[in-house]
């Protein structure tokens, strides 16, 4: 079932077009994958859903309804839930805290404080602690906040950007089992393999425009596309 539909989407910074008649579909229950190098658009796809910047032209539509341009907060309060690249954790507040801050605006459902701290056991043991955290931390305060809003889908804006390869690890295993739990992702991350490895379909964009789509078997196999897009 179609839960995400950007149709012909154009979205400009200042007088930069850089998402240009850009369409995609995520399907409920899937991990869809953006990629293509730095500057192709991927991050601004997800800030674009996520009305941080303005669609000039083009649909946006979460089940079924438009949702361009509508203020971050109508759209997040709608089910869409963003842990972006920055993470922007409040630092002064305790990890409990961020997370009830965050599940204020959210839904009722299966992700409570509770089972954060079960799934997550370091934000358990930090719970009451100013949230002063490391990269990998933070990132899993990060993910958690978006989880504890019980969101319809999570926009996941490089996950893995920064942290050394044993914590990306860890994050990536996190990720992983939020997928086999069954939760729709629209994921950005640099690490094509990474990426991949995690997700149903993917989408290649470049200059703002998608220039392959598939299957990850699909797109694995058409080699020009991945050299002249996504090889470094």
């Amino acid at each position: 079932m179609k839960l995400l539909e950007l149709e012909g989407v154009n979205a400009f910074y200042d007088k930069s077009h850089i998402l240009q008649d850009l369409s995609l579909e995520v399907n409920e229950g899937e991990v869809v994958a953006l990629l293509g190098r730095n500057g192709s658009g991927r991050s601004t796809t997800l800030k674009a859903i996520m009305g941080l910047v303005s669609v000039r032209s083009g649909a946006i539509r979460f089940h079924g309804r438009a949702i361009q341009n509508h203020a971050p907060f109508n759209i997040a309060k709608q089910g869409i839930a963003l842990v972006p690249e920055d993470r922007r954790i409040f630092p002064n507040l305790t990890v409990g805290e961020n997370l009830r801050l965050a599940a204020l605006s959210g839904r009722k459902g299966p992700w409570t404080e509770a089972r954060i701290y079960e799934y997550f056991h370091v934000l358990g043991e930090r719970k009451d602690k100013p949230a002063k955290l490391s990269g990998g931390e933070q990132q899993m305060l990060a993910i958690a906040r978006a989880l504890i809003a019980n969101p319809a889908i999570i926009l996941l804006d490089e996950p893995m950007e920064g942290l050394a390869p044993l914590i990306a690890r860890n994050v990536e295993d996190v990720v992983r089992r939020i997928r086999e739990e069954g939760n729709t992702i629209l994921l950005v991350e640099q690490n094509v393999e990474i990426a991949m490895s995690l997700s149903d379909r993917g989408y290649v964009l470049s200059n703002g425009r998608v220039v392959a789509s598939g299957t990850i078997a699909e797109l694995r196999a058409d080699a020009a596309a991945m050299q002249r897009y996504l090889a470094v």
